[in-house]
């Protein structure tokens, strides 16, 4: 009885996916650093914890996405890195998905950044991306020698994830005002 062949993925596409989501997590955190209280605002909004755990999280959390976007960056500490952003992906996605049940649509999702960008499916289909991202940085990679053209390709293909996730960060933060404008009369 032969074992059943193991996969392994494109050095390119485990270096891309580790790099994008670990710029996401650390851009997405910086501004939650800079204004605390914003960040707070936002995590009370969500109406999952008692006041007095409020401003410990308000830091935690940001704490805990910084370390993950700096995990995922050097090829040492991918695992801890993914294993880190699934879990915390995991726990936003449950608050939103929470959130979106009690019919609470409408609130900003506190994700970091300059944009309002209200709960919705969309939201969670975002993070699923994500966590697709941090589940392709978790999986072994070929072993073969990388030339300049993989760093090439690397590059090339973090700014496209990249982009991808700001379109569509515009796309969620936009489609209310889309909305209104479509019933307009």
């Amino acid at each position: 009885m032969s074992a059943l062949p193991s996969f392994a993925l494109d050095p390119v596409l485990g270096h891309a996916a580790a790099a994008a989501l670990g710029a996401v997590l650390l851009l997405g955190a910086l501004p939650k650093l800079r204004d605390p209280a914003l960040f707070r605002e936002a995590l009370d909004n969500y109406r999952l914890l008692p006041r007095v755990m409020l401003a410990p999280m308000a830091l935690l959390l940001p704490l805990l996405e910084l370390l993950a976007g700096a995990l995922l960056l050097p090829a040492a500490s991918r695992g801890a890195g993914a294993l880190l952003a699934l879990a915390l992906l995991a726990l936003v996605t449950g608050a939103v998905a929470i959130n979106l049940r009690r019919g609470r649509e409408r609130i900003d999702c506190g994700c970091g950044g300059s944009e309002h960008v209200p709960l919705s499916r969309g939201l969670v289909a975002r993070n699923a991306g994500l966590g697709l991202l941090a589940l392709l940085a978790l999986m072994p990679a070929q072993s073969r020698a990388t030339v300049w053209l993989d760093l090439v390709a690397t590059a090339f293909a973090t700014l496209f994830l990249l982009g991808l996730y700001l379109v569509t960060n515009q796309l969620l933060s936009n489609h209310p005002r889309l909305i209104a404008l479509r019933n307009a009369p």
